[in-house]
């Protein structure tokens, strides 16, 4: 019976904390959007950024005669 005591208190607090951490998340935007991280792994990649170094332009050889 004495374990009671000790028992109820504890579990009163872990639900107070389980329930501000709940109402934290909820307030920080934290269940917005479900779906979309689903969907990420499924999406292509961006094409890779041309080379920097590169001045983007074909080059051509000339032929001396």
């Amino acid at each position: 019976m004495n374990s009671l005591l000790i028992l109820i208190p504890v579990t009163l607090m872990i639900v107070l904390l389980a329930a501000a951490i709940f109402f934290w998340a909820v307030n920080h935007q934290q269940f917005d959007d479900l779906e979309s991280p689903g969907f990420m792994p499924l999406l292509e990649d961006p094409p890779p950024d041309p080379d920097p170094d590169s001045d983007h332009q074909p080059r051509t050889t000339r032929s001396t005669s």
